[in-house]
């Protein structure tokens, strides 16, 4: 059974910082490359980060330099750690697998709100 469990979203203000965790089941986490996503108000949902079973990372430009994601393969657990966060960053927050048909996925967790105020 596929679970996806996000959490440490919030209220912060502009310039500040939150870490987000993600607690996933083994048939999605085991081997599989890793991503963080986010769906803002009246947009697509987009991806945000990766991260391979080995531990190489990519990052959205929108993102880079600012947010740092990482993964504990024993405890099966993905974190996004979110420095000098923007207003624009504001949308909730999704961990799933990553695969080039992520758009197309049926199950996804109930995501984490993060609010960036100015």
């Amino acid at each position: 059974q596929v679970q996806l469990v996000e959490s440490g979203g919030g209220l912060v203000q502009a310039g500040g910082s939150l870490r987000l965790s993600c607690a996933a089941s083994g048939n999605v986490f085991s081997h599989n490359a890793m991503a963080w996503y986010r769906q803002a108000p009246g947009k697509q949902r987009e991806l945000v980060a990766t991260i391979t079973g080995d531990g190489n990372t990519n990052y959205a430009d929108s993102v880079k330099d600012r947010f740092t994601i990482s993964r504990d393969n024993a405890n099966l657990m993905v974190y996004l750690q979110m420095n000098s966060l923007k207003t624009e960053d504001t949308a909730i927050y999704y961990c799933n697998s990553f695969t080039r048909s992520w758009a197309e996925y049926a199950y996804w967790g109930q995501g984490t709100q993060v609010t960036v105020s100015s």
